[in-house]
C-alpha cells in the first residue's frame, strides 16, 4: 500500500500580500495585484500586469540576509520559503523542488558568461538549495503553466516511492520583457485586467509571484491529504489548447481513478482559468465531458494575473485556505458567461464545506496537470 502524502506548510509571496493570511484577506476584499503599469524597459506601451513592489521585496530580504548576492526572483523564492523552512530539520531525507517557467531570464538583458549561469534553472536552484543548506541534489521542474502544480505530483510520487520523507517545493516567475513580449506577439494580452470565463474576455493579465510548501508522509500539523493526480500531454499545438479538452479530460480522469473518488464528489475546483478564449472554453468542454459542470469554480488570475510556473501552487495555497476556512472565492473580473457550455462559476465570496477540491493547470505544448486534494479530519 502506497504512502499517505500530506501538505504540512504553506506560503506565498505576491503583489498583494507577503503571507497567506494577507493574501486571504485581500481575496475577501476583492482587492487586484493588477495595475497599469508604464514601464518603458519591458514593453513599449502600457500594459496591466501584477507585479511585486522592488522595495517591499527588498525591506522584507533586509531581515533575513544581505541581498547583493542574489537576483530579484531568487529573493522572493527565499522569502517564500524561509517561514515555512526555518525550523526544519534538513537531513538526507528531505527533498528540493524548485518549479518555474523562465526563472532567471532577466539575467540575459545584459550577456555576459556570469549572467548566462545565472539563467541556467539549475544555477537557480543551487542558489537557493545553497541558502537553506539542503543535503540533498535539487529537483527542476519547468513544463510551461503547469510546472507549479506538477511540482506537487512529482513530490507525492517521490515519497510513494520512498526516495523522501519530506520535499520542500518552491516555485516563482517573475514579470519581464521576455514574457511580455511573448505573451503579446501571441496577441494574448489583455488591454483591461483579466476577465476570465466572461464573454468580452479578451487574454491574459501576467503576474509575478512565489509560493513555498511541504509535502511529507508525517501527518502530523497536516492541512490537507493529496489524494489522487495526472498529467496528460494532448500534443495539439504549440501553444492552443486541445479543442475537445482531451488532455485536461484524461488528467482528472486519472487523478480521480486514483484517489479511488467520483467526479460528484468533488466540492471545488480551481481551476487555470486565464481569460483566453481558448482556454476557457477547453476548460468548460473538460468539466462538461466529466459532468463537474455544477461544481462550483473559479480562476484566482483576477486577483494574481498569470504567474506563469507559479500559479499552479500559488492557487494551491488558496485552494487549501478555501478549504480550511469553508469558503469560496470569487472569480474577480468575471461578468458575463461566454462559453459554449455552462460551469458553476463562483461569482461571489460565499461560506461551503469542503472536504474535495480539484486543482487543474494547463499550458504550452498540450501539456495538463490534475491534483485532487482531500480535508484532514
Amino acid at each position: 500500500m502506497l504512502k499517505e502524502v500530506f501538505i504540512i506548510e504553506t506560503n506565498c509571496i505576491t503583489p498583494i500580500g507577503f503571507d497567506v493570511v494577507t493574501n486571504i484577506k485581500n481575496i475577501i476584499d476583492s482587492v487586484s495585484g493588477i495595475q497599469l503599469h508604464h514601464n518603458l524597459e519591458l514593453m513599449k506601451t502600457p500594459f496591466y500586469a501584477s507585479v511585486i513592489n522592488d522595495d517591499a521585496i527588498n525591506s522584507a530580504f533586509a531581515k533575513i540576509a544581505p541581498a547583493e548576492n542574489f537576483t530579484r526572483l531568487e529573493k522572493m523564492m527565499i522569502l517564500a520559503l524561509q517561514p515555512i523552512i526555518e525550523k526544519s530539520k534538513l537531513d538526507e531525507r528531505t527533498g528540493f523542488i524548485l518549479s518555474t517557467t523562465k526563472g532567471n531570464i532577466t539575467a540575459l538583458v545584459n550577456p555576459s558568461a556570469a549572467n548566462f549561469k545565472k539563467a541556467h534553472l539549475s544555477q537557480l536552484a543551487k542558489n537557493i538549495a545553497d541558502f537553506f543548506g539542503f543535503k540533498t541534489e535539487p529537483i527542476v521542474i519547468s513544463n510551461a503553466c503547469v510546472s507549479g502544480i506538477l511540482a506537487i505530483s512529482v513530490a507525492k510520487r517521490l515519497i510513494q516511492s520512498e526516495m523522501f520523507d519530506n520535499i520542500f517545493i518552491v516555485a516563482g516567475d517573475e514579470v519581464s520583457e521576455f514574457v511580455l513580449s511573448g505573451f503579446n506577439s501571441f496577441q494574448a494580452m489583455s488591454d483591461l485586467p483579466c476577465k476570465p470565463y466572461s464573454k468580452n474576455r479578451n487574454g491574459v493579465s501576467l503576474g509575478e509571484a512565489a509560493a513555498a510548501v511541504l509535502v511529507s508522509s508525517n501527518n502530523k500539523n497536516s492541512k490537507i491529504k493529496i489524494i489522487g493526480d495526472g498529467s496528460i500531454n494532448d500534443a495539439n499545438h504549440i501553444s492552443g489548447p486541445s479543442r475537445t479538452g482531451e488532455g485536461l479530460f484524461r488528467s482528472i480522469e486519472s487523478a480521480l481513478a486514483e484517489a479511488k473518488i467520483n467526479a460528484n464528489q468533488i466540492d471545488y475546483i480551481s481551476a487555470h482559468g486565464t481569460a483566453t478564449s481558448f482556454n476557457d472554453e477547453m476548460e468548460a468542454i473538460a468539466f462538461n465531458r466529466l459532468g463537474l459542470e455544477n461544481v462550483p469554480v473559479n480562476s484566482l488570475k483576477g486577483f494574481y494575473g498569470h504567474t506563469l510556473g507559479t500559479s499552479g501552487l500559488l492557487e494551491t495555497v488558496i485552494g487549501i485556505q478555501s478549504v480550511l476556512e469553508s469558503k469560496l472565492f470569487v472569480t474577480l473580473g468575471f461578468d458575463e458567461i461566454g462559453l459554449s457550455q455552462y460551469i458553476n462559476i463562483i461569482e461571489k465570496n460565499e461560506d461551503k464545506e469542503i472536504n474535495y477540491f480539484l486543482k487543474t493547470a494547463s499550458g504550452f505544448g498540450g501539456c495538463n496537470t490534475a491534483v485532487l486534494f482531500e480535508k484532514v479530519k
